[in-house]
């Protein structure tokens, strides 16, 4: 049996076009233009050059003029920079909905590995920097983001959107700690620093790396910061449990609901309770009809 095969979205090898002969569907605005995320895309451009090409669509199938259907900073960036060409990728289908609408932003752990594997592969720091638009000491310090961290608790935030603040946090406390900490936070949801230095004011001197230093900063009394003690230490308890009894208690939604929707499928239960139990079939129609046993996010 012959299978069915994915025809290419665009033509692979690609060619290079004069920007005059690209025809954008928007205009950049000056705003847009002094942002930072602009600015840095310039400077990629003008250090490396472009990565990512432009993907153009023959205007009304002819190869004189193309509609610019993915890449308009990247263009725009390019006119900046004083080029007059620039190489693109031919989209078969005058469709704008690109693989780039898909893009996750990177966040600070794996931006951590990232440097490190391009200062491995002989990139400079400040080859980086000048590439990002920032300065020398931000790539330092994201290079150094894990400094002092256990690898379980990097693990377990690898893939969380957690702030590199929060992170740093972590190399306060001894491992054990870290890991505890690192759960409280994708517990809560709760990935900011602000939490992380909550955390960090409630853990006991014991579970420091430098007993009292953390604390000294809050500028909570000994009798407050031991009364967070003891409240985080009951918060990390009842996190445990929910944890341990969040499968089941949805299990046994699911399965409910699943029953309800058969009973309510029968004509004869809904009029016997549209008559003797009104409020209740209101009730039941609520949860059958609910999308999710959770509030979307």
């Amino acid at each position: 049996m012959k299978r069915d095969t994915v025809a290419m979205a665009f033509d692979p090898k690609g060619i290079a076009l004069p920007l005059d002969r690209i025809l954008p569907l928007k205009k950049i605005t000056v705003a847009i233009k002094r942002s930072r995320r602009y600015q840095r895309i310039v400077a990629s451009i003008r250090e490396i050059g472009i990565i990512e090409p432009l993907v153009v669509f023959p205007q009304n199938g002819k190869k004189r003029r193309y509609i610019l259907l993915d890449g308009l900073l990247r263009f725009e960036a390019i006119k900046d920079l004083g080029k007059t060409e620039a190489f693109c990728l031919v989209a078969t289908e005058d469709e704008a909905y690109t693989y780039n609408h898909k893009v996750n932003q990177v966040i600070p752990i794996q931006e951590h590995f990232m440097i490190l594997r391009a200062i491995e592969n002989g990139v400079s720091e400040d080859r980086i920097a000048a590439t990002l638009n920032v300065d020398v000491k931000s790539i330092r310090s994201k290079r150094d983001l894990l400094k002092g961290v256990c690898p379980e608790a990097v693990k377990l935030l690898k893939d969380r959107r957690v702030s590199g603040g929060a992170v740093r946090e972590l190399s306060k406390v001894k491992p054990m700690r870290q890991i505890e900490m690192a759960e409280l936070l994708i517990a809560s949801g709760n990935l900011t620093a602000s939490y992380a230095k909550c955390l960090i004011a409630a853990t006991p001197d014991d579970q420091l790396v430098e007993k009292g230093a953390a604390k000294a900063r809050t500028g909570l009394s000994p009798e407050e910061i031991t009364r967070m003690e003891r409240e985080m230490e009951n918060l990390s308890r009842d996190f445990r449990q929910i944890e341990e009894t969040h499968g089941r208690n949805v299990l046994n939604l699911v399965t409910s609901v699943a029953y309800l929707r058969k009973l309510l499928d029968n004509a004869s239960i809904v009029r016997f309770l549209s008559r003797h139990q009104a409020d209740m079939l209101t009730e039941f129609q609520k949860i059958v009809e609910a999308t999710s046993l959770t509030e979307p996010e």
